[in-house]
């Protein structure tokens, strides 16, 4: 007598089919099938092409179809798989469904939750806005100034000075000694964005 668990009585496992390597009947199949059609496409395009008075090499015509019957299959075979039918009806052709995959990785929550995180900090920690996000600010202002007038506040201070505005080249040179408040910020994330 063997000994038997309840995990043994209760699991199920099925067996797998194992999975043999292709055959060659499977392969010459479809070599025949490309073959066919190649010959079927090839024989209606000569035909089309004659109804209407031109003449194509049967060589050209010939590649031409198994070049694009090749392009079909490579086409076909790295498709994205289909979507399940759970999400949306095939009734609305095409539309997104509406909700929205709050698991993904979202380069503007990145990018928010990159400034968030040591703004938070900032509050309790002064120093930390100095250290951490003015110059953040810093080099926003300098890719703005680079991007749109061909300056920094480096290569042309006197410039960069004058198109940041006194309160924002104040602000970006002279570190406060306090956390600026949220509106305060947004009044100088508006003068940046101005630029």
């Amino acid at each position: 007598m063997s000994s038997t668990s309840i995990d043994d009585l209760l699991s199920f496992s099925e067996e797998r089919p194992v999975q043999s390597e292709p055959r060659q009947g499977g392969r010459v199949r479809s070599v025949v099938g490309l073959l066919g059609v190649t010959a079927a496409v090839t024989v209606v395009a000569v035909a089309g092409l004659r109804a209407v008075g031109l003449r194509v090499s049967l060589l050209v015509l010939v590649a031409a179809v198994v070049a694009l019957l090749v392009v079909r299959r490579l086409v076909a075979a790295l498709a994205p798989p289909p979507k399940s039918g759970q999400r949306g009806s095939s009734s609305r052709g095409g539309e997104e469904p509406g909700t929205y995959n709050w698991d993904a990785r979202d380069a503007l929550r990145v990018a928010i939750n990159g400034w968030a995180v040591p703004l938070e900090w900032s509050k309790t920690r002064p120093e930390r806005f100095t250290t951490v996000i003015l110059p953040r600010l810093a080099e926003l202002a300098d890719e703005r100034l680079r991007l749109k007038h061909g300056v920094t506040r480096e290569s042309d201070p006197a410039r960069a000075q004058a198109l940041l505005g006194d309160r924002l080249s104040t602000f970006l040179e002279t570190p406060p000694r306090r956390t600026p408040s949220p509106r305060d910020l947004a009044a100088i994330v508006a003068e940046l964005e101005k630029i």
